[in-house]
């Protein structure tokens, strides 16, 4: 089998509506940015890692703890500026982290590529089960349905799917917002308007569905918590301290 080369990219804006600067938001004493950098670059697959930033305090602060990273252009959605930094790279794969995910745990990201590979997909992402009616009904937390090939059918933040008649066995899935994608799928996503259901929702995957394009989904165990508000933080530390 040919040895794929995959790389990494995340995405890191510095505008946010809820959380001006996000990605500099220190967390036990590093940057935010710097914990999910450290966490992607365990992944032993994944030869190069770098952070894609519209600005130059966080491109800074990547080049002071010796990280990689590039400066991109105007972009509607994450996957976009991944295009722009990757761009002349060599990679036969590319995996998307998001810039806020600072306890994304690297076993999630080698399942993604295990995925990635094993089903021969052109766009991957996770799931994982949730166990509660409070998580199912939470807006903040997007949902997932995938057909019996374990691809996705649809991505919402409204519940789905719709239970109408309460069936005790139905399940309901988180949908973890990391992704994988072959160079040949990037460069035609990028190229595509943005989609009714994407402006929508707001979901930058559903650009894919709408489109026709198929969305490999793999279940984890693992969870990643992550940070849309500066009182989020102090979660994420309580968490850290108890890590293993």
């Amino acid at each position: 089998m040919t040895v794929k080369k995959i790389i990494a990219v995340i995405p890191a804006r510095y505008q946010s509506s809820r959380f001006p600067g996000k990605p500099l938001a220190m967390i036990a004493g590093k940057p935010m940015v710097q914990h999910v950098y450290e966490r992607v670059k365990q992944v032993g697959d994944i030869g190069k890692v770098f952070v894609a930033t519209d600005d130059e305090r966080i491109y800074n602060c990547v080049r002071s703890f010796g990280g990689e990273t590039v400066l991109t252009g105007e972009c509607s959605c994450g996957t976009e500026r991944v295009y722009q930094a990757a761009e002349k790279e060599n990679y036969d794969i590319v995996i998307n982290v998001q810039g806020d995910e600072p306890l994304i745990h690297p076993r999630m990201i080698q399942e993604l590529i295990d995925t990635m590979l094993d089903r021969k997909a052109m766009m991957a992402t996770l799931c994982k089960e949730l166990k509660t009616m409070e998580e199912v009904m939470n807006p903040n937390i997007v949902k997932v349905v995938k057909d019996l090939q374990g691809d996705a059918v649809y991505f919402s933040r409204n519940p789905i799917p719709y239970n109408r008649d309460n069936i005790e066995d139905i399940r309901y899935f988180k949908h973890i917002g990391i992704y994988s994608y072959s160079r040949e799928f990037l460069e035609q996503y990028v190229n595509l308007p943005r989609s009714p259901l994407e402006r929508a929702e707001n979901l930058e995957q559903l650009r894919a569905l709408e489109n026709g394009y198929k969305i490999a989904v793999a279940e984890t165990q693992y969870d990643s918590v992550g940070v849309d508000l500066p009182e989020h933080i102090q979660r994420i530390e309580e968490i850290l301290k108890h890590e293993t």
